[in-house]
């Protein structure tokens, strides 16, 4: 197994560091660049090679695989990209470094909404963009993301800048849904009612709602679970707040992906496809449940039980290729707001 935490800048050189001068003459693995935490992701892969035979190499980073693979071209040795929200996807198919996956298995287990309409990425497992609450000032247990904007939360709302991608997927949610126009009245409402200058990460949303800076915080869903159970420093903030799913007016609540590719010059083509059916299957979608708290996009498979705990997800049907499809339009509303500033 190869671990690699790369950049952009470094990309050419780790390139033959992780798969050796001639990647493409491998038989029986599958080379997968991702944005996912190792310890995370390491369990499916083992679980993968048991089943298949199929050895996994991987190449992990924080940044820049979209624009290493593009910098690769034809020698690329990736055959899948295992990434995290739509706008990393987007930005991968943006950059030509993709094919169509041509899956009869992904197209009858991904639901549609969860698919690019022309085959370049598909969901293997979902989050949601929610409310940490105050367990002690905030009486309500339900709330839209249209009520984010009433006065009534001035000055109690904490959350991470508006141009991280988490965000700009629930801003680009509201754009598709009102348009441009509302969506910005709406921002400079959510602005307005913010108690700090947009800052740190959910988790850190969940920090001071906790130390009382604010009563409401924005974050996913699996980074509260996280906290309740793998973070014995940061369970104090869980414990502190509830997680409310918010829901959109006559909709339900915003969703992103943990989605896969096939890269574009997949030297192990076939194996690759395998390994992306194999993340849809049964036993992955659950090992996907439990290990990292999301939900799966297999119907059937079991949500995991402290996820289940914040009541039933009732997703918003909004297509994700539609947020996709408005995020230049929400950042660009994001600056002219001064979301940030």
């Amino acid at each position: 197994m190869i671990n690699l935490r790369a950049t952009a800048a470094t990309a050419a050189l780790l390139c033959f560091t992780a798969f050796g001068a001639s990647p493409a003459s491998a038989d029986g693995e599958v080379n997968v660049y991702t944005y996912r935490e190792t310890k995370l992701i390491q369990p499916l892969f083992d679980a993968f090679t048991k089943d298949t035979g199929i050895k996994v190499n991987v190449v992990s980073a924080s940044s820049g695989l979209e624009q290493r693979m593009k910098a690769e071209g034809a020698n690329s040795p990736a055959d899948v990209l295992l990434t995290v929200d739509i706008g990393r996807m987007d930005e991968a198919v943006k950059a030509d470094v993709t094919q169509p996956i041509k899956s009869v298995v992904i197209d009858e287990i991904v639901p549609a909404q969860y698919r690019d309409p022309d085959g370049h990425w598909a969901g293997i497992s979902m989050r949601a963009r929610v409310i940490y609450a105050s367990k002690d000032r905030v009486k309500q247990d339900k709330i839209t993301y249209e009520e984010l904007a009433d006065p009534k939360w001035k000055g109690k709302i904490c959350i991470r800048s508006g141009q991280h991608i988490y965000n700009n997927g629930l801003f680009a949610a509201y754009t598709a849904k009102y348009g441009e126009a509302k969506a910005e009245e709406w921002l400079r409402g959510v602005k307005a009612n913010l108690a700090q200058k947009p800052s740190g990460g959910d988790r850190e949303a969940a920090r001071d709602v906790a130390a009382g800076k604010c009563d409401i915080g924005i974050g996913n869903t699996y980074y509260w679970a996280l906290m309740m159970n793998n973070d014995p420093e940061k369970k104090p903030w869980a414990e502190a707040t509830k997680v409310i799913l918010p829901t959109f007016e006559g909709g339900g609540t915003h969703v992103n992906l943990s989605g896969v590719l096939l890269a574009k010059n997949a030297p192990n083509k076939a194996n690759g496809v395998k390994l992306i059916e194999w993340l849809v299957g049964d036993k992955a979608q659950q090992i996907y449940a439990d290990s990292n708290y999301e939900y799966p996009v297999r119907a059937g498979v079991a949500v995991n039980a402290t996820i289940a705990g914040y009541g039933k997800l009732t997703a918003d049907p909004l297509p994700i290729a539609k947020i996709a499809a408005n995020r230049k339009a929400a950042s660009t509303l994001v600056d002219k707001v001064g979301f940030d500033n």
